[in-house]
């Protein structure tokens, strides 16, 4: 072994170990650091609130960092359907995660990719250069699974996917999703704020629960066409 591969793998060792710091740290500064009492709805509720015109983009950078740190996306998506409603939240929520997504990604592709292809035997590298030939519809699978959203960011950057791939097949993946957990949260927000208890019994609220069930369903679907385009392609 020559002294440019050991500095190679010296390099992507300390990469490693970096990330592993990195994921570390963010565990514990979201779970159990004094700083959690500042990461809860009702606190980023406030400062949301209190950031007038400013909101949406604050609201964005919020996502972004609570993405990389580890921060639960189902709070996130449900203050940004509390705060701004079923379509701006929608929007905004899509935002954020998908730069968080991607900042995420390129993370753990920087600082881990190296070192997890100088662990890569035959059979995993098999595996590894499959995922780089199908990265769009490996990713748009998992997101449809409801795999959970942060691994996979930082996970994925260990693979050979290529970042386009990797985004665009969440951008498509989570839109579903999204749209349906923020149409449902934000049509909750505006029966609470109108008082009108009634629209609970409405057809947005019927749509948003059919289509949330319904979600459900994607992944079997998705199996079932595979099969069949396997069956004729013999």
């Amino acid at each position: 072994m020559t002294d440019r591969e050991n500095n190679r793998k010296g390099a992507a060792l300390v990469k490693m170990v970096v990330l592993l710091i990195f994921i570390g740290a963010a565990v514990y500064l979201v779970r159990y650091s004094p700083a959690r009492q500042y990461l809860t709805a009702e606190q980023l509720g406030q400062v949301l609130e209190s950031a007038g015109l400013w909101a949406p983009l604050i609201f964005v950078i919020i996502y972004v960092v609570g993405v990389c740190l580890f921060l639960p996306g189902t709070l996130l998506t449900a203050l940004g359907a509390a705060i701004f409603g079923p379509y701006r939240g929608f929007l905004y929520v899509w935002t954020g995660a998908m730069i968080g997504a991607g900042l995420a990604f390129l993370i753990g592709r920087y600082l881990g990719r190296d070192f997890a292809a100088s662990l890569i035997g035959d059979r995993l590298k098999r595996f590894d250069d499959a995922i780089e030939r199908n990265g769009f519809a490996t990713v748009l699978y998992l997101r449809l699974m409801y795999f959970p959203f942060t691994p996979m960011n930082f996970g994925m950057g260990l693979t050979k996917v290529r970042f386009w791939d990797y985004m665009s097949g969440t951008a498509l993946g989570i839109l579903v999703g999204t749209f349906i957990f923020t149409f449902f949260v934000g049509t909750l927000r505006d029966v609470w704020a109108t008082g009108r208890w009634e629209e609970l019994l409405s057809w947005k609220v019927y749509l948003s629960v059919t289509l949330f069930v319904a979600s459900f369903f994607i992944p079997k679907l998705l199996k079932m066409i595979k099969k069949e385009e396997s069956a004729y392609g013999r």
